[in-house]
């Protein structure tokens, strides 16, 4: 299994990035799968998760109503569009996946992107 993260760079307050995670090894459709981030000096935090059969979405409240999670199966790519950003979203976001889950711990999770960074500036 891989999950290989991009979209991630510089961006200045209030703008607008679309990360992208592409996975081998693992259906999408079936699989729970989720965002994750890490801050310097922090633990790894819940973003989003999107299930599968149906596609339910869940947010943590720092990014509900900004981020959507979305994914593509038949691409097996998972997608966070992130608007209206700030300079505390400013992590290495993770994307990841368990084949089944609340998918809101990171403890549930089998498999892991490397990561990419997202930098808001002020």
């Amino acid at each position: 299994v891989q999950l290989v993260e991009f979209g991630g760079g510089l961006v200045q307050t209030g703008g607008s990035l679309r990360l992208s995670c592409a996975g081998s090894g693992v259906t999408f459709s079936t699989y729970v799968m989720g965002w994750f981030r890490q801050a310097p000096g922090e633990e790894r935090e819940f973003v989003a998760v999107i299930h599968p059969f149906g596609s339910a979405t869940d947010y943590s409240d720092s990014v509900k109503g900004r981020f959507t999670i979305s994914k593509d199966n038949a691409e097996n790519t998972l997608y966070l569009q992130m608007k209206n950003l700030k300079p505390e979203d400013t992590a290495v976001y993770y994307c990841a996946a368990t084949p089944a889950g609340t998918g809101l711990s990171q403890r549930e999770y089998e498999y892991w992107g490397q990561g990419t960074q997202v930098t808001v500036s002020s």
